[in-house]
């Protein structure tokens, strides 16, 4: 592939009073502007000299000729078999002075959705670090059987039909939503229809999509305290009237809350994020009950089900549910790995047509490849083998990081063992801030999120919130001790 640089070379003055006699002077340097002014970058591959010849209407030779002055110059490097570079280490200085600067203007207002995101930004973010350890929230990522993944996606490309590359169903590949809705029944004891379930990017997608479908300004909105940050960021940034409700040993402590018609109760039940508090039968009936008389609608989001609830399970919200009251939400980003961004929601038919249209107006569809990759991805049964695989995996690290980790810091910082996920919550000593202190540990190249930034209200409590089962025995022991070092020194 080469790229057609005509405009380019256009832009820095090719063709503006060419003297046709000494036309490779005129291509000399408008290249040579071009690579001063940054626009060709160090080590571009430049056309060869046959296509460029052909987009320029000029002879070839006329380009050889450009091309021969600009490597004597040392502007390009001509590296034989291979083609002509521009030069990597020749003229910095003047490059950085001929950089144009962009003229400062007046721009439009940020919208107050925006800003709201911006004001709400937390440390706790999905962007990409140096180190996954000690992350909350990932899976064991160095299992993950990317040779089958890989052959999977590869019989789906060769397979392919012309046909299959326009629009997709909005709401999810119709096989993967049926897959899916056994996979509940058999694992999460769920029945729901196929057509439920939605197939979106994640929790937080799923999340958005309901919010624009049922949230105006003021509506009140339940949320557990502390709870999953983004969550009340998206519910905040649509000025939605936030109600804490508070978590006990039993879960969510619902008839407490103030507040007098909530339209939505966000809830985190088979594994409280983040204190790991698996929510109660009893309460969670008492959540239905409530719910039924307040006329609200209960969003279950249900990310780390597999994890908390293979040995003792308990019913999800939605199997107790007999009035269509509970949207699920669940996603294989946890099972699988992040990068795979598929999740679904199962939603309330009355809401159907309404997530359909936001959906069909915003972010489309999920690509159909990946659908049709985890389709038979759980077809083939790899699904069921690889979740087994995690759950071994990660109690092991569990075990590991837990022994560890009490040795290495001897009460020091406290960690918190029952938590049944995939991150464990160290109590810090009170003179110590767990937002600075989870600063220093990132730059240190240790990750750990601070425990007071999932608070909603003045209640905050002091600690780090740490995954410990994203990365190998080996890894876990080399960061412990690290953060160990890094502590001692704050």
């Amino acid at each position: 592939m080469h790229f057609n640089i005509k405009n380019i070379l256009t832009s820095h003055g090719f063709g503006n009073k060419i003297n046709y006699q000494n036309i490779y002077i005129n291509l000399y340097d408008s290249i040579k502007r071009a690579i001063i002014n940054r626009t060709l970058d160090e080590n571009v591959k430049l056309p060869p000299s046959r296509v460029l010849a052909q987009d320029l209407e000029i002879s070839r030779s006329t380009v050889i000729k450009a091309y021969e002055l600009l490597v004597l110059e040392k502007y390009v490097l001509s590296i034989p078999g291979s083609g002509y570079y521009i030069a990597s280490t020749k003229h910095k200085k003047m490059r950085h002075n001929f950089k144009a600067q962009p003229v400062k203007g007046k721009y439009p207002s940020i919208s107050k959705r925006g800003n709201a995101f911006r004001k709400n930004i937390q440390l706790i973010s999905s962007k990409s670090e140096k180190g996954i350890a000690f992350r909350p929230g990932l899976p064991p990522l160095d299992i993950f059987p990317v040779q089958q993944w890989k052959h999977l996606m590869n019989d789906y490309w060769r397979n392919v039909r012309s046909s299959q590359l326009s629009y997709s169903n909005t709401l999810g590949l119709e096989s993967l939503r049926e897959n899916i809705s056994n996979y509940l029944k058999i694992y999460r004891n769920i029945d729901c229809n196929s057509d439920q379930i939605i197939i979106t990017t994640g929790s937080l997608h799923s999340l958005s999509l309901l919010s624009d479908a049922l949230i105006d300004k003021k509506d009140e909105v339940v949320i557990e305290n502390p709870t999953y940050p983004h969550a009340f960021n998206l519910f905040d940034s649509l000025k939605a009237k936030i109600c804490p409700a508070h978590i006990d040993e039993e879960g969510i402590v619902i008839n407490k809350v103030k507040c007098k018609t909530p339209k939505l109760v966000y809830t985190t039940p088979s594994n409280q994020y983040p204190t790991g508090i698996k929510m109660s039968i009893n309460r969670r009936l008492e959540l239905l009950k409530w719910a039924s008389k307040k006329n609200t609608l209960i969003v279950e989001d249900d990310y780390d089900h597999e994890f908390s609830n293979w040995e003792n399970p308990i019913s999800s919200i939605f199997s107790l549910d007999n009035q269509e009251r509970v949207i699920y939400l669940g996603t294989f980003n946890k099972l699988l790995h992040p990068s795979i961004r598929l999740g679904y929601m199962i939603v309330p038919h009355y809401l159907i047509d309404t997530i359909t249209a936001l959906y069909e107006q915003s972010s489309r569809f999920v690509s159909p490849s990946v659908q049709e990759t985890l389709n038979a991805f759980i077809e083939k049964d790899y699904l069921n083998k690889h979740l087994r695989s995690v759950i071994e995996v990660s109690v092991e690290r569990k075990e590991l990081f837990l022994e560890t980790f009490n040795s290495v810091f001897e009460n020091e910082i406290i960690l918190d063992s029952n938590n049944t996920g995939l991150h464990i919550i160290g109590k810090l000593k009170d003179e110590i801030e767990d937002k600075a202190l989870a600063n220093y540990l990132a730059k240190k190249g240790v990750i750990a999120h601070p425990f007071s930034k999932y608070f909603i209200d003045g209640s905050k409590k002091n600690g780090l919130v740490m995954g410990y089962s994203s990365v190998n025995s080996k890894l876990i022991k080399e960061t412990i001790f690290k953060m160990k070092k890094a502590y001692s020194e704050y």
